[in-house]
């Protein structure tokens, strides 16, 4: 790209920085960036701070177009991306010179997972990434495992089914106790499947981690939480992703048991996007009814996609991602057709601007999983469920795999009807900015 006469990027006044702080970063980072705080998120909704968040950044483009900007904070440099050109670049350029491994990122990640492949630079980061795609099977739709993984989501819908039948519904707390169980069972197996003082392990690092820097590491209790975890993934149970890792090849640097707690902190927001995904099918029954379809039709859900759903879960994310902030810090100087960004710059991609941009997208509003029928392409208007390019998320289709055979087993033993709340869309047949999942209750019929 042409430098403009080596200049600087344009900078956003202090108004609009002071807009952007507090319309866009602070309610995301109070909502809980490693780990959601519900309280938190249910305010969010009640005063739909995300469609806010998205008014400023339209704001921002519309006073400096194209971008990118940078925001006027005394302590770094931090740019904010405006086009999707520009969401595109950030995104294939990554890790050099747009660095998945952020201050932010290392900051809050360091407190449960220090050798993570996300906050890894260098060869490091290459050898972790490799561990992490060849378990994952980044590339393949279809896990080896996938057969074992649907009888696993089978069993515990029927869990979550059996619980709910004293009232009568489906509470997030029904819900929540099964799909921990799925997880830990597809990440290591029947012997794990009851340890649930190992969720709550992780998420009591994790609580700590929503502090980045600000919090003390808790040490001691990420030392029995790896040493729990190894202990777990010794007994390399087959059918299980440890049985998985047993047969990839590691090295001096790749950290197996540091790479495994991303897998389970991934795996929370992933049951908040399937519980979501039910309530956009609960609401819409034509698409509850496809997916049935579906459903029927599908001779082995473990070894043929289910697109309907699949389709559905990545609409889910779309419409209320669960990484809003994408983050990227510069290794060196970047041109820009308006300027150069300095080395050391923080970059923000703030994905529900690009997701839910009712000035630029007809659909940004409403529930449209025929987005994801077909193949996307980097021309394509930047939906970012998984983020994209060499940083692209590995277990991307594992999730979307063990999702949508959760929402499968739950659709082929009960029809649920939406109570709380009554409707998702308002007025205008919008669906919310902010969906607050902990407080969703469905009605089992049928």
């Amino acid at each position: 790209m042409a430098k403009r006469n080596g200049a600087s990027l344009p900078k956003a006044s202090v108004r609009e920085t002071a807009g952007v702080t507090a319309d866009v970063v602070v309610p995301t980072i109070s909502k809980g960036v490693i780990i959601r705080r519900p309280r938190v998120v249910g305010v969010a909704e009640r005063l739909d701070l995300d469609r806010r968040a998205v008014r400023r950044m339209q704001k921002l483009r519309d006073r400096h177009g194209d971008g990118p900007v940078l925001l006027r904070i005394p302590v770094r440099h931090q740019a904010v991306i405006l086009s999707p050109d520009h969401v595109h670049r950030v995104l294939e350029e990554s890790p050099e010179p747009f660095a998945t491994a952020s201050s932010e990122k290392e900051a809050a990640l360091s407190h449960f997972e220090p050798k993570g492949a996300l906050i890894s630079h260098g060869p490091d980061r290459v050898d972790r990434r490799r561990f992490n795609e060849q378990v994952l099977r980044s590339e393949t739709p279809v896990h080896p495992f996938a057969t074992r993984f649907v009888r696993i989501a089978e069993d515990e819908a029927e869990g979550m089914i059996d619980r709910s039948e004293g009232d009568g519904a489906l509470t997030w707390d029904h819900f929540s106790e099964g799909w921990f169980r799925l997880v830990r069972r597809v990440i290591f197996g029947e012997g794990a499947a009851d340890d649930h003082e190992l969720t709550e392990m992780v998420a009591e690092l994790r609580t700590a981690a929503n502090w980045a820097f600000l919090h003390p590491k808790k040490r001691r209790l990420r030392e029995r939480f790896h040493e729990r975890l190894r202990d777990h993934m010794e007994r390399a149970e087959e059918g299980s992703l440890a049985a998985m890792m047993a047969r990839v090849a590691t090295t001096s640097q790749t950290a197996p048991a540091h790479q495994v707690p991303q897998w389970l902190f991934a795996y929370d927001p992933a049951g908040m996007t399937t519980f979501r995904s039910l309530a956009l099918l609960a609401t819409h029954p034509e698409h509850a009814e496809a997916a049935r379809d579906e459903i029927e039709a599908s001779p082995d859900p473990g070894s043929h996609p289910l697109t309907h759903l699949r389709a559905t879960v990545l609409e889910s994310l779309r419409l209320w991602p669960t990484t809003p902030m994408v983050l990227r810090e510069t290794t060196r100087e970047t041109e820009w057709e308006n300027g150069v960004m300095p080395a050391g710059t923080g970059v923000l991609i703030y994905a529900p601007f690009f997701h839910r941009d009712d000035a630029r997208l007809d659909f940004a509003d409403r529930f449209a999983p025929e987005l994801w029928k077909e193949e996307r392409t980097a021309e394509d208007w930047p939906l970012i469920p998984f983020s994209g390019g060499p940083g692209i998320c590995p277990g991307r289709h594992l999730v979307l795999l063990t999702t949508s055979a959760m929402l499968a087993a739950l659709l082929r033993r009960r029809r649920l009807r939406l109570t709380e709340p009554e409707r998702l869309e308002d007025e205008q047949g919008r669906l919310p900015g902010t969906l607050d999942n902990y407080t969703l209750r469905f009605r089992l019929e049928g």
